[in-house]
């Protein structure tokens, strides 16, 4: 982790899995990130950025998104500047949700899946989703600012049994 004085200031989270067997539908899963104006685990997020979106800033943008798990390396890839967030924003969380498209899908049908937190080459977190097997989402991370400013990072995996539509509204419950 950064040096407590300085705070985490750009992070990245990537998130991969192996693609579908032979003749099943395409698994895929989605990296998401809700911004907090308040430390109040019930408020709801000022703003979401998932699949087709990014932060009205470009603070937070989805920089690689599959719809499948093919390919080499990281299947997506989240760009977190929380170093350029505006002071009004106090809490980022961080998930990951299964689409829903072909019938219902939890973290033990997708093979292989791995999610990492890096501040440059530092790996703040590593996530398999053991933990939570029966969810269809998952918080991984949270990033709070402190009173001097500073982000502080929280590695923070809880399952959800919900859509995708919804997750979003779940988030900042963490």
């Amino acid at each position: 982790m950064s040096s407590l004085n300085r705070g985490v200031a750009k992070v990245e989270v990537t998130l991969k899995w192996d693609p579908s067997p032979l003749g099943a539908s395409p698994h895929d899963l989605d990296l998401v990130a809700a911004t907090f104006t308040s430390n109040d685990p019930g408020s709801p997020p000022a703003y979401l950025v998932h699949f087709g979106s990014r932060s009205p800033d470009g603070t937070i943008t989805l920089d690689r998104e599959s719809r499948t798990g093919q390919g080499f390396g990281d299947d997506e890839e989240m760009t977190l500047e929380l170093d350029r967030l505006a002071p009004s924003y106090l809490r980022v969380v961080v998930g990951v949700a299964i689409q829903q498209r072909h019938g219902r899908r939890t973290f033990a049908d997708i093979e292989n899946p791995l999610l990492r937190v890096l501040e440059g080459y530092t790996e703040l977190a590593k996530h398999d989703f053991a933990g939570v097997p029966d969810a269809t989402a998952a918080t991984v991370a949270q990033f709070t600012r402190d009173s001097s400013g500073a982000w502080q990072f929280h590695s923070a995996v809880r399952g959800f049994d919900t859509d995708p539509q919804s997750f979003g509204s779940l988030m900042g419950t963490t």
